[in-house]
């Protein structure tokens, strides 16, 4: 089974403000892009996806990521993040419509092919179902088979809001690349651990030259 991924990505200078303990108003936004182009290439090379389209309105954003292979959906209508994933899933499903979907978030910079592709084989056996982030509060995957809605209930407490729609909660070991999103500066250093990807470890790079 080839699922289609749905990533959102934020305009870049909205991004990411969380990082203000780390990173200065000049520095986030790369270091958001980064962080996408990362979860976006690690998933475009699992044998489980696909495609990836990315849901942005960011010029700069959508150019990039278009360059790796993802297509790019405007953010429509207009109603945050929510409506948005479920406008992006119906343009995915225009073009692939018996394929199975998941939404992934953007900020998994130490994101592995290997366990992603776990997870969604995992996620193959429910008609909807959701992976927990690192925090246990919030959700970086929500998936749904075919001729299945996605319904999304991203923002804050949206484990719970998930878990009460009826989604199955995946419960997985050894996929921490998969859970770790990066919101903090916390966030930040417990996805270094795990090895982030090349144009994260980039952007960090030129963090700290910068601090020095």
């Amino acid at each position: 089974m080839q699922w289609s991924l749905v990533v959102p990505v934020k305009t870049l200078a909205r991004a990411k403000s969380r990082l203000s303990d780390t990173a200065d108003d000049a520095v986030r936004p790369d270091l958001a892009l980064a962080f996408a182009l990362d979860t976006v290439a690690a998933a475009l090379a699992g044998p489980a996806v696909a495609d990836v389209a990315v849901v942005t309105d960011d010029p700069r954003a959508g150019r990039e990521l278009a360059a790796l292979g993802a297509r790019v959906v405007a953010d429509e209508p207009g109603g945050g993040l929510n409506a948005a994933l479920a406008h992006a899933v119906a343009a995915v499903r225009a073009v692939r419509p018996h394929a199975p979907v998941a939404a992934l978030n953007a900020d998994l910079p130490a994101l592995r092919p290997t366990e992603l592709t776990r997870v969604l084989e995992n996620a193959a056996e429910f008609p909807r179902a959701f992976l927990p982030d690192a925090a246990a509060t919030g959700t970086t995957l929500l998936a749904a088979a075919p001729g299945r809605e996605l319904r999304p209930f991203f923002g804050p407490g949206s484990r719970r809001a998930h878990r009460t729609s009826g989604a199955v909660e995946l419960r997985l070991a050894a996929v921490d690349s998969v859970r770790q999103d990066v919101d903090t500066g916390a966030d930040l250093r417990a996805a270094l651990a795990l090895g982030v990807g090349p144009r994260t470890a980039a952007a960090v790079a030129r963090l700290l030259i910068a601090e020095q």
